[in-house]
This record gives C-alpha cells, sequence and structure tokens, in this order.
C-alpha cells in the first residue's frame, strides 16, 4: 500500500465513497448518541472501563497465566503464537490434522491482522467469511474498510451486482432476479451462507473478551452467524489477542453495556455468545485457542502508546472522525482503519519499518472528537502526537530531510539577534524581488507569495506566505516609530 497522503488522494477523487461513507458514519452517530444519551452514568461508565483496561494490562501476565489454566481445566487447548505466522501455522496444521479443507469463520479482526484466510489458502484450505459485510467484502474480491462495517464503502447496488457476479464462484448463486432491496440481499446471503454452516466441520473465530478466572470466551455479534459457527463444527479455533482479557464476569458487565451503544447504537448486541472449554455432546468437541502476540507487548512498553491496548474494536472513533468519513479505510491501508488504525499499527509493527505504516500518525487533524467518542477513554490525539515524534527520530540517521535543514536554520538565525538583524535587513532589500511572484492579495492590501518555483513550494501551494516587509519593526523602531 502506497503512503496515507497518495491513498487518501485517490480516495478523495471518488465522489461515490465520499457518499456512501457520509451517509454510512451519519447514520451510526445518530443512533449512538441518541442511546448513550439514555445512560446518565455514561462519564463513568467510560472511566470504568478505562480503569479495568490499565489495571489489567499492569498485570497482564499473571492474567494470561490465569486464563491458561482456567481453560485447560475445560478442556480446551491453549496455544501461544509470538506472531503472524507462528499463529497461521498453528490453525492450519489443526486443520491438516482434522483433514478439512475449508472452514466457516466468525467476523475477527484478529484473523484479519494476520492474514490468516491467505495462509490457509496456501495450504489448501479454503476459509469462508460468513458476516454479511465480510461476505460481501470477500466475493467483491475487496479488502475491509471498517472495524465495524467492513462493506461500508459500498453502497446495495453495487453489493447486487457482487452478489449476481460471484456467488456462483464461491457456492449456492445469488436467485434470479435478486433486487437490491436489503431484505433481498440478506435473504439471498442466508440461503448462500447456510450449506457453508451445515458443511464445515471446523471454524475459526475471534474474541471480544476473554475472562479470565473462568476461562470464557465472548463473541458479540447482530446477525447469528456467529453463533453458527460456534455451535455447529465439530473443531472450534479462537484466535485471541492477549489484550482481549478481562479478569472477572463483573468486569465484563461493564464493557458489554460500553461496547453495543458505541458501536452499533444498540442498548445491547442482538447475539452475545460464551463458550467455556468443551461440553461433551454440546458443540464444538474439540476447542483451541490461540493466544496472540505480534507486537501486543512491544505496544505494551510504550508507557504512552499502551492505552491503546484498552481498545474494544468498537470503531466509535471512525464514525467520528472527519479524515475517515472523507477517505475511508482502504487508504489507511490495514485491517485496523481510521484514528485507532493510526496508532494502533505503528504500535503494533514499530515506527521506521515502512513509509505507509510512518505516514499514519499524520492521518489526523488532531480535533479529539476520537477521544470524546472514545468509550474506554483512550486519548488518541495524544498517542498521534507522541508517535510523530517516533517517527521522527527514527529517521534521524542519514541525510537529513530538508524541514530538518530548515528548522536547524532557523534556530541558529533566531538565536542571535546579530544575525536576526542581518537577515531582516537581507529580507527588505529582497521585498521588490519576492514580491514579484506573488498570487494573491491578502486583507489590508499586502501581497502574498504563492506558487514559488522554490523547494518551498509545497508549503505554499497550500498556505498564504505574506511577503517580507520593505523595512524590519525594529528597524523602525531604531528610527524612532510609536505604536
Amino acid at each position: 500500500m502506497p503512503a496515507f497522503p497518495e491513498a487518501a488522494g485517490k480516495a478523495l477523487a471518488d465522489t461515490q465513497l465520499r457518499r456512501n461513507l457520509a451517509h454510512a458514519t451519519g447514520t451510526i452517530r445518530a443512533k449512538r448518541a441518541a442511546v448513550v444519551g439514555e445512560v446518565d452514568e455514561w462519564e463513568e461508565l467510560r472511566l470504568a472501563g478505562a480503569a479495568i483496561k490499565d489495571n489489567t494490562l499492569r498485570r497482564l501476565d499473571e492474567h494470561l497465566l490465569q486464563l491458561e489454566e482456567s481453560l485447560q481445566a475445560r478442556g480446551a487447548t491453549v496455544h501461544w503464537a509470538r506472531d503472524a505466522a507462528e499463529a497461521c501455522e498453528i490453525v492450519a496444521k489443526i486443520a491438516h490434522a482434522h483433514g478439512v479443507d475449508e472452514v466457516v469463520k466468525v467476523k475477527s479482526m484478529a484473523t484479519q491482522e494476520i492474514g490468516l484466510n491467505e495462509a490457509l489458502a496456501a495450504h489448501g484450505v479454503t476459509a469462508w467469511e460468513t458476516d454479511l459485510a465480510e461476505l460481501i467484502v470477500q466475493l467483491g474480491d475487496d479488502l475491509p474498510s471498517h472495524i465495524l462495517v467492513p462493506a461500508i464503502h459500498r453502497n446495495r447496488a453495487e453489493i447486487r451486482e457482487i452478489f449476481r457476479r460471484s456467488m456462483g464462484d464461491a457456492g449456492r448463486p445469488a436467485p434470479p432476479g435478486l433486487s437490491d432491496e436489503p431484505a433481498e440481499l440478506a435473504a439471498a446471503a442466508r440461503l448462500h451462507l447456510r450449506e457453508k454452516f451445515l458443511r464445515a466441520r471446523m471454524a475459526v473465530s475471534g474474541a471480544n473478551f476473554a475472562v479470565a478466572d473462568s476461562g470464557t470466551l465472548v463473541v458479540v455479534e447482530s446477525e447469528g452467524n456467529g453463533r453458527m459457527c460456534l455451535t455447529l463444527p465439530e473443531v472450534l479455533v479462537s484466535v485471541v489477542g492477549i489484550e482481549k482479557i478481562v479478569p472477572t464476569w463483573s468486569d465484563l458487565d461493564v464493557f458489554l453495556q460500553l461496547l453495543p451503544r458505541s458501536s452499533t447504537g444498540e442498548r445491547m448486541n442482538p447475539y452475545t455468545s460464551t463458550w467455556s472449554g468443551v461440553t461433551p455432546g454440546d458443540g464444538p468437541q474439540e476447542l483451541h485457542v490461540v493466544l496472540l502476540d505480534n507486537g501486543r507487548t512491544r505496544a505494551l512498553a510504550d508507557e504512552v502508546g499502551r492505552q491503546a491496548l484498552r481498545c474494544i474494536r468498537c470503531s466509535a472513533c471512525l464514525n467520528v472522525c472527519p479524515v475517515y468519513e472523507r477517505t475511508g479505510g482502504h487508504a489507511y491501508g490495514s485491517v485496523y482503519p481510521g484514528p485507532i488504525g493510526a496508532i494502533l499499527n505503528p504500535l503494533l509493527k514499530g515506527v521506521g519499518v515502512d513509509e505507509q505504516t510512518d505516514s499514519l500518525p499524520y492521518a489526523s487533524s488532531l480535533c479529539g472528537a476520537c477521544f470524546d467518542a472514545c468509550p474506554v477513554r483512550i486519548d488518541i490525539p495524544e498517542v498521534l502526537v507522541h508517535l510523530r515524534a517516533k517517527v521522527v527520530d527514527a529517521h534521524r540517521a542519514g541525510a537529513p530531510k530538508p524541514e530538518a535543514v530548515a528548522m536547524k536554520s532557523a534556530a541558529w538565525l533566531l538565536s542571535d539577534a546579530r544575525r536576526l538583524g542581518l537577515a531582516e535587513r537581507g529580507l527588505g532589500a529582497a521585498h521588490s524581488v519576492l514580491t514579484r511572484f506573488g498570487r494573491r492579495v491578502l486583507p489590508g492590501g499586502r501581497r502574498a507569495l504563492g506558487r514559488l518555483p522554490w523547494p518551498g513550494s509545497l508549503w505554499t501551494n497550500a498556505r498564504d506566505l505574506p511577503a517580507p516587509p520593505r523595512e524590519s519593526f525594529r528597524a523602525w523602531w531604531r528610527k524612532g516609530g510609536r505604536p
């Protein structure tokens, strides 16, 4: 993926994308505002959620061991994965051990993060997405662009064409004469997926939360596809980021109030599924839990950035972000788009690794709307500024950038009154020459330097640069001038 400025420029040129995003995010914002407004103690809930997450992260090692012990006591097999390659290899080996060549999947950010579908395909195993929006993305050979609504960049006419064109290649084809009515599109997806649910012997899920003291994994969803995946197959593999832990059931209560209101604008999720180990004759008879690091301990070591690990993947920050609303999620080049993606990706991958990741902390106006919307009070603007500094530090070696040279030159010039005076006299002498390049007249009749044929043109293309005065203030003052 290109760096964010280039990708965003292409997205801004897509007027249909911008209409789709504006409509969808506006609708979600309005729903969220209505249900949040019903809760008098909403700010207290936010504080409680942030405190629980922070306390858990401080003792993460203890809680992880407790979770492992609880899961094993209930018949689950626990695996530890340091990175994406290890996690994918574990899941692929489980699939081969059971002789399966296809799996059904619950919507999972963690499995998208590690590229599980592509890794399984390389091992001859097809992974079928069962969430409606994820199905649209998969059939359209597309990429998700939103945490909650991966196909937010598609309208219903585009979805109908995807179904009509691609459903037959992946299983049951779309019904003849399929319209773009939402009810008909949902019914077509239901028929297409039902045969996969009934046929699959193995499922892969993520988890919204993992309760350490009871060894319980939790998935919240709106369509019921998750319930089908979690109960019908013989084998269930859950890939869980190590930051998803909450210590107790009472802690979970706070997040089950915060998450649905912040994500779908509902008082509670239509489906909340919990599972702990294996029960003979009921549900999957083999449960594997893959506890995934993949950069999370790197993020945990960052005293400012670790608050990003509080994230409960609600997408509230995306829905209020003016940058995301105009560019969409693809411009971020990651499964985690929007404000949270702008901090989470550099924290997980590290800065100074590639240009695309290093561009993300700058993909923000720092307006602070994301912090106001975040149900666990992640101060995203603070982390963005912190990461910008780290990006700059990571590139200090080698040839300095023009910006760095300019700043150092300015510091040298401004630190000495004599040098500053000489520079002011020089600018006065250059006044008549420089103003010949003027393109605009500022308030008060002052000339402004516009698109200049010099390295500063990238700055002046978007900003007014007043022409220097014929006489500096200090020179005027020495001649006896007064306010």
